[in-house]
């Protein structure tokens, strides 16, 4: 009887220290067709194969209207936003997208512009100090020859004087 106890407290124990490690995920309820908010973020990372430079989710097109409806078909079957941008990218090209991907020939399109922009703004500001020097130095010159002058008449005057 006593075994039977203790055999039945070992299993209780094991089974109390193993109930936090359980690995079972827990199952939510999910709504199964997404909200038009949903749909909208990821429609204004993409733009209308047909007008250019309107956003999808802004275009009233027939085509994006079929391209929302798309992207809530695939938000329905489980698709992340990643996965549906991959694929209009893939069937229309990198054109689609709002914000190109930083690989490849599309890094110069990050980073040319802000190089570009600080090589720019380093050199006017080499230049208006080279300005500014230049200025300062033909100010000194200036006034050495007004003080050069000054000089000379000093010295005609006592020229003058002794004669």
């Amino acid at each position: 009887m006593e075994i039977k106890w203790i055999t039945k407290s070992i299993l209780l124990v094991m089974l109390l220290t193993c109930i936090p490690f359980n690995k079972t995920p827990n199952v939510l309820a999910q709504d199964i067709n997404p909200t038009d908010d949903e749909v909208n973020a990821i429609s204004k990372q993409l733009y209308c194969p047909v007008c250019e430079s309107i956003p999808l989710d802004a275009c009233g097109t027939q085509a994006c209207i079929q391209w929302r409806d798309t992207i809530r078909a695939k938000l329905t079957d489980g698709w992340s936003e990643e996965e549906i941008k991959q694929y209009f990218s893939d069937q229309y090209g990198i054109r689609v997208l709002a914000e190109p991907p930083v690989d490849g020939f599309n890094k110069l399109l990050w980073y040319l512009p802000p190089s570009l922009f600080l090589i720019g703004a380093l050199l006017v500001t080499r230049l208006l100090s080279n300005t500014k020097n230049k200025l300062h130095v033909q100010h000194e010159t200036t006034s050495n020859i007004e003080n050069a002058n000054h000089y000379v008449e000093r010295i005609e005057h006592d020229f003058k004087k002794w004669q």
